[in-house]
């Protein structure tokens, strides 16, 4: 069979979510199969290692200036198909098989479309309808975003499998002094400092982790809060409210961290914190937690799912509930340990081999359609 691959995504500059999504489960794949061929399509040449070679595996690189999905894949579709189209994230192109699967992370702008600008909730609303209805199986990565799809876009519940991501295995607890010292050196971070994580956007919910974190300081702590990620839609307020509380000092934005320095900057953390309104799945509580730091994130979507008993549950609404858990775990050493044991653990459940296998059986059963 021959599987083709969307690819795009894995190749980003800046990875996040979707994008690490992308890479590790094609990398994955690639590891686990040489039974099947690959042709996988990139809009731009992939970095040298980026992406294992292999004798099964052709590589499509398809330069288009804009609209790369809908005009050159789809060309490429029409005169070219695969047997089986796997697209892990974004969008299905217009000309697409009869076989595709696609993933769908999340429908987080039903329930917060204020955290999207029009054209992006416009956008979302219809690519997430056209995928639910043109593939010929989803693949959704949590309970909770299947539930979703069958409440809001009427697929049936037996198109959608859940299939958990895994977690990069270069994530672990990093106990070098010297190597904590240098990344809090290099992204202008004082310690001790609570660390975010993500995009920075609304949906994220950090003009709430702002206010929590000013009322931890009036309580008379020293203590830092460590924002990293690159910037989104929608985020001049999360600047303006660091200066309505007089934060200027006290919270460090980074901007993108490297994948690779993202082990280190968890590591030198007192605990994360992923107070979002909404998560299609939470890699960053993963990453954390296969780091030993202690977790506090929100109670809603599929954050339970994959926190488990392993992290503090919050409600994402109520800024005193959020304080009281992260004084907590600031304060009590029996819960802090308690937490990075069950966090270890937790990570450990999730693998991209895993996650690779499930896929696996997926497209081949679609294939076999």
């Amino acid at each position: 069979m021959l599987i083709g691959i969307d690819a795009s995504r894995a190749v980003a500059a800046e990875r996040t979510g979707t994008e690490n999504y992308s890479l590790f489960l094609i990398r994955a794949l690639l590891q686990l199969d040489r039974q099947n061929q690959y042709r996988l399509y990139f809009n731009r040449p992939p970095a040298p290692d980026l992406i294992p070679t292999a004798a099964n595996v052709e590589q499509r690189v398809m330069p288009f200036p804009r609209f790369w999905t809908h005009l050159r894949l789809s060309w490429e579709m029409a005169t070219r198909s695969p047997d089986v189209l796997f697209v892990p994230a974004h969008v299905l192109p217009w000309v697409h098989p009869r076989r595709s699967v696609v993933t769908v992370h999340d429908l987080g702008y039903i329930y917060y479309p204020q955290a999207h600008t029009l054209w992006a909730r416009r956008y979302l609303q219809w690519s997430t309808a056209y995928n639910a209805r043109s593939a010929a199986q989803v693949i959704a990565d949590s309970q909770a975003t299947k539930d979703d799809l069958v409440r809001h876009c009427g697929t049936p519940p037996e198109k959608v499998t859940v299939i958990y991501p895994g977690r990069d295995t270069t994530f672990a607890p990093v106990r070098d002094p010297a190597c904590l010292a240098a990344v809090r050196e290099r992204y202008g971070i004082a310690a001790p400092y609570v660390l975010y994580v993500g995009t920075l956007q609304p949906r994220k919910n950090l003009t709430g982790l702002l206010d929590a974190f000013a009322s931890l300081l009036h309580q008379g702590r020293d203590l830092y809060l460590a924002i990293a990620g690159k910037k989104g839609w929608l985020y001049e307020p999360l600047f303006a409210r660091v200066r309505e509380l007089g934060l200027e000092g006290r919270v460090h934005f980074t901007g993108y961290v490297p994948q690779e320095e993202l082990p280190a900057l968890l590591s030198g953390a007192r605990l994360f914190v992923l107070p979002s309104l909404y998560e299609g799945f939470g890699l960053p509580i993963l990453e954390a937690m296969a780091c030993g730091t202690p977790v506090v994130c929100s109670a809603v979507a599929s954050l339970p799912e994959v926190a488990g008993d392993a992290a503090i549950l919050v409600s994402p609404h109520d800024t005193t509930q959020l304080v009281q858990a992260l004084a907590r775990v600031l304060d009590d050493d029996a819960l802090r340990q308690q937490l990075v044991q069950k966090g270890l653990d937790r990570a450990t459940r999730f693998s991209w081999e895993q996650c690779a296998q499930q896929t696996l059986e997926v497209l081949q059963a679609v294939g076999q359609e």
